[in-house]
């Protein structure tokens, strides 16, 4: 298939302001930025943006590049800051005395019922549910904010009533959780750097 099937033309690397960026043309009216694990900056543009329009389009926005840069170094550190075997024994407890109070309290708010809640130490995986009812929780968890916890356990029990990804479904998860989507953000920004604090 053609890179114009996709709606690409071409791909250039230039740098505005000592950034690394990449320039993406493609049939689209407007221009966007987007920061990718690492720093990478893409520039996403209308076909017939000027390379010097690029580059004031990534200036002008300056400061929200630097915010978010900020953001991708603080999780480079915590990466590093790899957690000890006591640590992860500290957070399986307070996820044990934790996650089944978030789970008893939306349950009645969701309509449903649960079976067994598990705490594990996982490295891929913040929540499932079993087609029983089952739920099985990440003790990282313990490491994210209190509303990105309670999104992933209204997340899960969610799929008591629908067990797919379906719209259906989301409308479930916003019905009780109306900021599910500012903390599903957030642990999709922040949740690789916590997930490599496994030992």
């Amino acid at each position: 298939m053609s890179g114009l099937f996709f709606n690409r033309i071409q791909e250039q690397h230039y740098d505005a302001q000592s950034y690394d960026i990449e320039i993406v043309r493609s049939r689209r009216r407007s221009k966007a930025i987007e920061i990718k694990p690492g720093g990478r900056i893409i520039v996403r543009v209308p076909l017939l943006t000027t390379e010097a329009s690029a580059r004031r389009f990534v200036e002008q926005h300056s400061g929200w590049i630097e915010k978010h840069l900020a953001k991708i170094q603080a999780a480079e550190r915590i990466r590093v800051d790899r957690l000890t075997d006591e640590e992860l024994d500290e957070l399986v407890k307070k996820a044990k005395e934790i996650i089944p109070e978030r789970v008893a309290y939306y349950a009645p708010l969701i309509g449903v019922d649960y079976g067994r809640i598990t705490i594990r130490n996982q490295r891929t995986r913040w929540g499932s549910c079993s087609a029983k009812g089952n739920l099985n929780f990440n003790c990282l968890l313990m490491l994210t904010p209190p509303e990105v916890i309670d999104s992933v356990v209204v997340h899960e029990l969610c799929h008591r009533l629908e067990m797919n990804h379906s719209r259906a479904f989301y409308a479930q998860v916003l019905r009780v959780f109306p900021e599910y989507k500012k903390w599903d953000k957030w642990l999709k920004a922040n949740g690789n750097a916590i997930m490599k604090r496994n030992p």
